[in-house]
Parts: structure tokens; C-alpha cells; sequence
């Protein structure tokens, strides 16, 4: 589905590495580049052109942290946000008429789908979950 979401997206939109660095600031806030290359799953080093950038074109603001002189925080800009609109809006579209094929019940499945993969995606298990993860893939494995 990611892959598709991808493929959608016009030509001449704003890099995926971009989209990441906006769309973490719009649903978190003020971040530093530390905190956003983590959520990317990155170093901040490698993202330091793309925020360069993105500063240069006016989408994101950079001052100094009140916490920690030493460090930047980064925000998003109206024009960030308008960028940011525009990039989705395309793929948007290509998802709303893809649902539009799908029965109640199919959306229904969907929609509970979707609760489950968020609360995997924001959980973080411990070795005593992990264990029993394990142990319950080997029961439905076995099943």
C-alpha cells in the first residue's frame, strides 16, 4: 500500500525525506533535528541537507532551543503545511476512490485493521512480550 501511495504522488513532488521532516512537524510539533531523524529512522547528519533546504524555501523555521542553547528546533511554516497539503492531496484522491470500490463490510475490517497496525506501530514490547509474541507465533503457526 506504501508502495502505491508513492506512485501516486505527482511529478515534481517534494522528496520523500522532505515529506517525512514535514509531516513529523505537523503531527508533533517543534522538534529537534535529533528527535526527527530518530522518528525517520535516520541520522540527523543525513538529514542536515534536507533541512537546509527545506529552511531555504521557506517551509520550516529554525531558532534556537529556550532548553538548550546548543541545539535548533525546527517548525513547520503556513507554508510547510500548504507544501504538505499539496503533496497528499494527489494520492488523497487515488485512496478516496479506492475506497469508494469497497463494500460496508470491507470498510468495517479496515477500520479495525487500521487501530490495530497504529497501536503495533507506537508499541514498544518488552522481553516478557517478546516471549510470549514467540510463543504465540508458534501456537498459530502450529495451528
Amino acid at each position: 500500500m506504501a508502495r502505491r501511495l508513492r506512485a501516486e504522488r505527482p511529478a515534481g513532488s517534494l522528496p520523500a525525506n522532505a515529506v517525512g521532516v514535514l509531516s513529523h512537524l505537523h503531527h508533533y510539533g517543534p522538534s529537534s533535528p535529533g528527535e526527527i531523524a530518530a522518528a525517520e529512522h535516520q541520522k540527523a547528519q543525513s538529514l542536515t541537507r534536507v533541512f537546509a533546504e527545506l529552511q531555504l524555501e521557506g517551509l520550516i523555521d529554525r531558532r534556537r532551543s529556550e532548553r538548550d542553547g546548543r541545539e535548533s528546533v525546527l517548525s513547520l511554516t503556513r507554508a510547510g503545511r500548504q507544501a504538505l497539503a499539496q503533496d497528499m492531496k494527489a494520492r488523497d484522491q487515488w485512496l478516496q476512490a479506492a475506497l469508494d470500490t469497497l463494500g460496508e463490510t470491507e470498510i468495517d475490517v479496515l477500520l479495525i485493521a487500521a487501530r490495530i497496525l497504529d497501536r503495533l506501530s507506537t508499541a514498544t514490547p518488552g522481553l516478557a512480550d517478546i516471549d510470549e509474541l514467540e510463543g504465540t507465533r508458534g501456537r498459530r503457526i502450529a495451528s
